[in-house]
């Protein structure tokens, strides 16, 4: 059983962030929980269209939750995606009127400003900072997997 683990990936441009996308989506199954965390512009939404399009295998309508707070996106042979944006919430006990519970359980969980949920963010989870690159296209994702995760990630995300 592999432990907890932690990457850092250089995303040179949007194309890269898209690929990560693509690749985690890949290995994505029902109750697990991703974590999307930078500061405003960082990237979160873009990486999120990018993972449900690819999770999707398709080119959905992905609009941003920043107003509706969650998305829910449907697919014939998978588990659903939920994309919440909880940079509204005020407490972390509003994100239950959302549905939460039942994204856990049921669905793909992809969380932008997980850090909002307080204790109620799952232990087992997958969380990836974006952080601004040296130059104004590239980014820098640092990802910090539970043990579940970490097993799928192996020659995923480099050493």
């Amino acid at each position: 059983m592999s432990e907890a683990r932690a990457w850092v990936v250089e995303l040179p441009d949007e194309a890269a962030t898209a690929g990560l996308a693509a690749r985690l989506a890949d290995r994505a199954r029902r109750g697990d929980v991703i974590g999307l965390s930078g500061p405003l512009g960082s990237g979160k939404t873009s990486f999120a269209r990018a993972f449900i399009r690819a999770y999707g295998g398709g080119e959905a309508e992905v609009p941003s939750p920043t107003f509706t707070l969650v998305e829910i996106y449907s697919f014939a042979a998978r588990p659903p995606v939920w994309h919440f944006d909880l940079y509204r919430l005020s407490a972390p006990d509003e994100a239950w009127e959302l549905g939460v519970e039942e994204a856990w359980s049921e669905g793909v969980s992809l969380i932008e400003w997980p850090e909002r949920l307080g204790a109620l963010l799952p232990a087992e989870r997958l969380l990836l900072a974006l952080a601004e690159g040296a130059a104004p296209t590239t980014r820098t994702a640092h990802l910090s997997a539970g043990a579940g995760w970490a097993a799928r990630l192996e020659g995923v995300v480099g050493g």
